[in-house]
């Protein structure tokens, strides 16, 4: 027995360290075979069905090579779970000393500079603002490393954050009074002096475009890179690698710059009027593209006399502002540090605007008071190729959900991966006796007008049985409005929607309840982890294929058709088994965890590609009969 095998066995250390620790031979082979990538400096993907215990299974070997290790997670609430509880859990069980510490991007750290900034400057805030900003000043004075995740009672996206913690463009960098005591910088000192580093995709992907450019690097080198949640890599690094201008940023710098005008060049009319001007034009665009939320392709603009006027005039505003801001850049460090971001955000709308390399894929997206322009790159393969190239280190890519049918080349293609180990692990769930999977004959198509009101009549008997305790998650926020409204008078248990408050206090309440149905869209796919009989079901609407409609999706794919290839099995119909796979994984999420799992799409049995999704969903006992679903829920758990 190996060092490893003997840490994994049931007398070894983690027995020692995790009340109850049972064994699993998937978690040691898993461990083993990231340990022989690690040893011998090659990339592997490793797929671990939920309950692997995967964490540990990469954790423990990469401690144990005393190699540097960066470890990159799908979310924040992930890495701060990581570090916060199992990298003390493993710390105990190892008895071998290793530092570890947490990076998060700029946007979590508190930046002193604005926050005083904030509290000198009276105008304009709301009074809710101004209790939290007190709030804020009190936790400055006694935090050790400026998280802001450590201010309970507000939330990390609520707004007032903007006014305690900075931007690439709003910070003054090296020339900040303030930057001796900067948490971000001694966050990152102490990256470059740990031994494993815990990250997110958001920041791994931010030190690439900062490599790409040139500019310098956030993360320190290392020899060993793991990434947890890997399917969700190639979208945040599409994100990174383009270029996006929201009113958010032009609103920001109008409303930055009136600070500065007010605390160093009141003499310069002018820069108050064009800053002004400049947010005025912001809520125009806005205005043009009219009250519809959607995202469009760059044709929409260009054939749109209106959106394109609008669009002129704020770029004719912001280079006026960025003229006044030169001149005045020599009053102050604010002023300067407001001229710098100008020029980018000038040279960024001037490069969106005029792009036609066919390269890049060019659109917006409008929200509700709000509107961003983006060029994002058709694909991110050799650029991620080169990436992996820089560090040359040991590559780790891990996930429940890497692989199609059993293959894994989309996600390995996705991500320009060549010459990789590739290994899969069954969940050690007994899907067979834990699930039941029901497909109910009769169900309307898709495309159907009495689609949502007709798949819940089917659903309402399942419900029933389920005694509540289900999630209801849904393809579009459109659908789950309209069932929302149907089930409110239909249905015998709490109902709870995505969007009536906070998704953490959302989950909280489901479990508390116990026997609530909850509806939701993309963000309760994965990611949500309920043990326990609160979760017995869940309902899904539609397989989840993207809209074809979605500029990006719609340019790749045309992509892929001009080149002779088959778009819709090569990118939509992967992603979509993907999705769903994650769908599927908040049902059974522990050993004695029961549920049923229903899917309302008939397209699953009636088109040829419906064998693809059902040969990558964990092996459940099938039925298309009610009266099972009622008996499963009615029988006693088998020991």
């Amino acid at each position: 027995m190996t060092n490893l095998e003997k840490i994994f066995s049931a007398d070894g250390a983690l027995s020692h360290s995790i009340t109850g620790y049972q064994p699993r031979a998937a978690q040691t082979e898993m461990a083993s075979a990231i340990a022989s990538a690690i040893d011998d400096n090659h990339n592997l993907i490793a797929e671990a069905g939920t309950g692997t215990g995967k964490t540990f299974a990469y954790l423990i070997p990469a401690i144990l090579s005393e190699k540097k290790v960066i470890i990159s997670t799908g979310t924040k609430n992930l890495q701060d779970q990581l570090f916060n509880n199992d990298v003390p859990i493993i710390r105990n069980a190892l008895k071998i000393p290793f530092k570890a510490t947490l990076l998060k991007g700029r946007s979590n750290y508190l930046c002193k500079y604005r926050l005083r900034d904030a509290l000198d400057y009276i105008r304009g805030y709301s009074k809710e603002e101004a209790v939290a900003l007190s709030k804020i000043k009190l936790w400055a004075k006694k935090t050790k490393i400026g998280d802001i995740a450590e201010v309970a009672d507000i939330a990390e996206g609520d707004p007032v954050w903007q006014h305690a913690t900075s931007t690439q463009d709003n910070c003054l960098g090296q020339e900040c009074p303030d930057y001796d005591e900067c948490f971000l910088v001694k966050a990152r000192r102490r990256a470059q002096e740990c031994d494993v580093l815990v990250i997110n995709h958001h920041l791994l992907c931010a030190d690439w475009s900062i490599k790409d450019n040139g500019f310098g690097e956030l993360l320190p080198e290392a020899e060993v890179i793991i990434i947890d949640e890997a399917h969700q890599l190639a979208d945040t690094a599409s994100n990174f690698l383009g270029i996006s201008i929201g009113s958010k940023r032009l609103l920001d710098l109008s409303s930055d710059t009136l600070q500065e005008y007010f605390k160093d060049a009141t003499d310069m009319p002018v820069l108050r009027s064009a800053s002004e001007d400049l947010a005025t034009e912001v809520k125009d665009l806005r205005l043009a593209f009219g009250v519809e939320q959607k995202r469009g392709d760059w044709q929409d603009i260009a054939g749109n006399p209106n959106i394109l006027a609008s669009l002129n005039k704020l770029k004719t505003q912001l280079q006026r502002l960025t003229k006044q801001l030169e001149l005045a850049s020599v009053k102050a460090k604010g002023l300067e540090s407001c001229y710098k971001r100008a020029d980018e955000l000038m040279a960024q709308l001037t490069v969106i605007m005029d792009d036609k390399s066919g390269q890049w894929i060019r659109w917006y997206e409008t929200y509700k008071k709000s509107f961003t322009l983006s060029r994002t790159p058709l694909d991110i393969a050799s650029e991620f190729r080169n990436f992996m190239q820089y560090y040359q280190a040991s590559w780790i890519f891990t996930s429940a959900t890497l692989s199609v049918a059993n293959t894994f080349d989309y996600f390995a293609h996705s991500l320009g991966l060549s010459n990789t180990v590739s290994k899969s692990w069954d969940s050690p769930f007994d899907y067979p006796n834990q699930s039941l999977f029901y497909h109910p004959k009769g169900l309307p198509l898709p495309n159907s007008p009495n689609f949502v009101p007709d798949i819940i009549e089917f659903a309402l008997p399942v419900l029933q049985a389920s005694r509540g305790r289900a999630f209801f998650l849904f393809t579009s926020h459109r659908a789950l409005k309209q069932a929302a409204d149907i089930l409110a008078d239909q249905l015998d248990y709490p109902l709870l929607i995505q969007g009536s408050q906070p998704k953490a206090q959302l989950l909280a309440e489901f479990k508390q309840l116990g026997n609530a149905v909850l509806l939701g869209t993309s963000s309760f796919w994965e990611g949500i982890d309920v043990r326990g009989e609160a979760l017995s079901c869940v309902i899904i609407d539609k397989l989840p294929f993207a809209s074809p409609g979605d500029p990006v999706l719609k340019a790749r794919l045309d992509t892929l058709n001009q080149q002779g290839r088959n778009a819709f099995f090569e990118h939509q119909l992967p992603v979509a088994i993907i999705t769903l796979r994650q769908g599927i994984g908040r049902l059974i999420r522990d050993v004695n965890d029961r549920g049923v799992l229903m899917i309302c799409d008939r397209r699953l049995l009636k088109n040829s590609y419906g064998q693809l999704f059902l040969d990558s969903i964990p092996a459940m006992k099938r039925t298309r009969h009610i009266d099972d679903v009622t008996a499963f829920f009615q029988d006693p758990p088998t020991e």
